[in-house]
């Protein structure tokens, strides 16, 4: 066996390494890549074990926590704390709800004078045409068949029933063409003017007073203030069609005028004086007969047997009784509607609620102005 004891190539030197320099970290710039030596003829680029690779590697991103964004913001900036403000303190709910109940209180009295005045203005008005249309209708009949009262029992030998058509009253001058109805209460004159069932009949001997609204129920008797001395009325009644004449117009002082004598017939027309809800008095219009007084019935009332609600400015108090409950309704009308408005939802409310809340408005403020004044 034989030893080769020629000497072994050996490797080329590496370069030695300085210790005191540090290796390089991912922030330091990279150094320009050395340039390749040419590869020795017929040999491979890139082959052998000593061969460098001088296309650079990708960066990697160090992976860490990442800080929370809220859900359509914007990320913080990078170094930068966001600086929380503390949590206001609660509100009392006490305020708000006194300022809720104080504003639907007030809510509520606006809501009822809007329905007493629209009632005033506008309802009644209507409630006034409907029952005159049927009044004169009704007299109408009475008349062509004979029927109609002359006096204060009818042909049954019976008191004439309040709200019973017994004459038709026109005044050119005022453009006034009114059915009378018999009774004064403020009842009765909610369908037009009415004869006091104490009086004579309109055309006979005697004083015939006829009561009539200033401004509520249509008003008939709003523009009595304008007849002067002089202007006719003419009425019409079972027994005829009548001619009176105004001789003079007073108020709360005048003098009276003097009694009618024996065989004179009088009309006295009265209503509310003043601003319209605020009478303050009573206004009278006088008028002599100037046709031929006609034939007196027999007469079975007189003024103790009227109510108080009959006379003058007389009021019937069981109405404010009738309307107190009827508004006792009408505030738990809107509570209901309140609940409602919160447990179902508006549309419930408005459906349900305010038709709810118009009708015992309406029925609130009818028997308010069937409580006040029977000539207002």
């Amino acid at each position: 066996m034989s030893i080769d004891t020629r000497p072994s190539a050996e490797a080329p030197p590496r370069p030695a390494v300085d210790d005191t320099i540090a290796p390089p970290t991912r922030h330091d710039p990279s150094p320009a890549p050395a340039a390749a030596p040419p590869p020795a003829p017929g040999a491979t680029p890139g082959a052998g074990p000593d061969a460098q690779i001088t296309a650079p590697l990708p960066r990697r991103r160090p992976l860490g926590p990442r800080r929370p964004v809220a859900a359509g913001g914007t990320p913080p900036r990078k170094g930068r704390r966001r600086r929380l403000l503390p949590d206001p303190a609660p509100r009392s709910p006490a305020p708000r709800d006194l300022r809720w109940w104080t504003g639907a209180a007030l809510l509520t009295v606006a809501v009822l004078l809007a329905g007493f005045v629209l009632h005033a203005a506008l309802l009644s008005a209507f409630q006034h045409y409907r029952a005159q249309t049927i009044a004169y209708d009704e007299l109408r009949t009475s008349l062509a068949k004979a029927e109609a009262p002359v006096g204060q029992l009818d042909l049954n030998e019976r008191a004439v029933a309040p709200g019973t058509p017994v004459a038709l009253l026109e005044a050119p001058a005022i453009g006034l063409s009114e059915v009378v109805v018999n009774g004064t209460d403020a009842q009765t004159l909610r369908g037009g003017i009415g004869l006091r069932r104490d009086s004579v009949m309109p055309g006979q001997a005697g004083t015939a007073m006829v009561f009539g609204r200033q401004l509520t129920y249509g008003g008939p008797f709003g523009q009595l203030h304008r007849l002067e001395p002089g202007d006719e009325l003419t009425i019409t009644t079972g027994q005829g069609t009548h001619t009176y004449r105004v001789f003079g117009v007073r108020r709360a002082g005048d003098p009276m005028p003097d009694p009618p004598r024996a065989g004179e017939g009088r009309l006295e027309l009265l209503t509310a004086d003043g601003l319209p809800l605020f009478a303050s008095g009573v206004l009278h219009v006088d008028a002599t007969l100037v046709s031929e007084p006609q034939q007196n019935p027999a007469r079975v009332l007189t003024v103790y047997a009227l109510g108080d609600g009959e006379l003058p400015m007389g009021q019937d108090h069981s109405g404010w009784f009738t309307a107190f409950f009827l508004l006792v309704f009408f505030v738990a009308g809107g509570i209901g509607t309140w609940w409602l408005w919160t447990t179902w939802g508006r549309w419930h409310a408005w459906v349900i609620g305010v038709p709810l809340l118009v009708f015992f408005g309406i029925a609130t403020a009818d028997q308010v102005m069937n409580a006040l004044p029977n000539l207002i």
